[in-house]
Formats: C-alpha cells, structure tokens, sequence
C-alpha cells in the first residue's frame, strides 16, 4: 500500500472517530463524511469500502443509513498514529533532517581513510555496513543547509573512536546515520580530514553512491540525517 493511500485512510478513520465511531456504533451518511473529508460523495463511499474490506471499520447498510463501527484493529492505527504524533512533538531532537548539496570531486582521500581496517570494523559494526571505499562529497551552497549542518553537530552521534599507528595518530569520527536520495541507507561522516570547512559533507554507503545513483559533479543530492539514537 503507498503512502498516499495509507494517508487516505487514517485521514478517513479520524474524521469517523471525531464523530464517535472508536467508541460506539454512529450513524453516519456518505454526503455527510464526504463534507468532512472534502471529497465527493462517491469518493467518500469508495474509502469507506476500502476501510471495511482492510478490516478497520465495521459498515452495515440499512435502510435508515450506514452504520459505522471502528474495528480493535482500527483503533490499533489510530493509537498508532498517535503514539507518533506524540513522539515527533515531545522528542527532544527531531527524528531527521534533510541536507541538500551539490556533488563535487574531492581529493580523492575519503577511500584511504574508510578502507583503513580500524575504521572499517567499526564502521560494519556500529553502522551495519561495509562501507564502500570512498566518499561522495557535497557541497552545501544555501546558507539554511550550512547552518542545519552546524547544528547537526549538538545531536547524537555514532562514535568511531581513533588510534594510533607507527606514523601517526588518526582521529574519532562522528557518524550520522543517513538516507541518501530516499533510496540508499549510508551515514555522514565528520572529521575524516580537517581540511574541509562546514559547508562541506561527506556521506559513505555500502555501495558507490556516484555509480549507483547515476551522479556527477554539478547534481543535487538530498541527504536524510536520521538524528535519534
């Protein structure tokens, strides 16, 4: 089911509700829902047929009108849908936000680093992927997305803790597990190389992100920060 029908439809079994149906049996007409809806009368006929053939509301036709009756399972999505409601309103950090940037070719340094099997574990272990050996670079160029992006900074982060070799000492990395053009899970990572200011992201993915989602230098890419641990 897409989401602009599941949308439909718990619109739909709200306004049911709002008149009584989770509680009791309402008599309730086609031309009176579709009022509240804002439909016509015989689209508000075709949901209720819908409701009734998922199983989230009870309809009996009878010569005097229809009766209406929301289901245990009707009840389910609506207690749902106000579990999430209430959950997006009292969180203290927003479920996700987007960032939008613009891809540009980078020093070519991101497959160093994430190949680096100190990194590498942690990254399959606390992200959930093998991290494909390399970086898309964005560039954010609105000042709403570089500012988004600094504060992106106060929320949780996955820590990928550093370590040191014979050579040198490499640093922690923070890591915000991402959606990448709603089609790829990856994440943001932060401090892999200090050169880059803050309107710069760097986002891995288990796969190479250019090849797959059919990207170059110029595109925009919309990323997904989900900031809830």
């Amino acid at each position: 089911m897409s989401e602009k029908h599941v949308c439909r439809h718990l619109f739909t079994l709200l306004k049911l509700a709002e008149m009584g149906a989770h509680r009791r049996t309402a008599k309730i007409s086609t031309d009176y829902l579709a009022g509240k809806l804002g439909t016509s009368q015989q689209t508000a006929s075709r949901y209720l047929i819908e409701l009734d053939n998922m199983g989230w509301i009870k309809r009996t036709m009878t010569p005097d009108g229809c009766l209406i009756h929301i289901t245990d399972l009707g009840v389910k999505e609506l207690k749902k849908l106000y579990s999430n409601l209430r959950f997006l309103m009292e969180a203290a950090y927003p479920p996700s936000i987007t960032l939008e940037g613009t891809v540009f070719t980078g020093l070519g340094e991101g497959a160093y680093y994430i190949s680096m099997e100190q990194y590498r574990k942690q990254f399959m272990e606390k992200l959930g992927f093998d991290p494909y050996p390399g970086t898309l670079n964005l560039k954010l160029t609105t000042d709403y997305d570089i500012k988004t992006r600094s504060e992106l900074e106060a929320y949780p982060a996955v820590e990928i803790e550093g370590f040191k070799d014979e050579n040198r000492t490499f640093g922690n990395v923070k890591c915000y597990p991402a959606i990448i053009e709603n089609k790829v899970k990856g994440a943001i990572v932060s401090a892999l190389r200090s050169h880059y200011d803050a309107s710069i992201v760097e986002v891995i993915a288990p796969v190479p992100l250019r090849k797959h989602l059919k990207l170059k230098d110029g595109h925009k890419v919309k990323v997904e920060v989900l900031t809830l641990p």
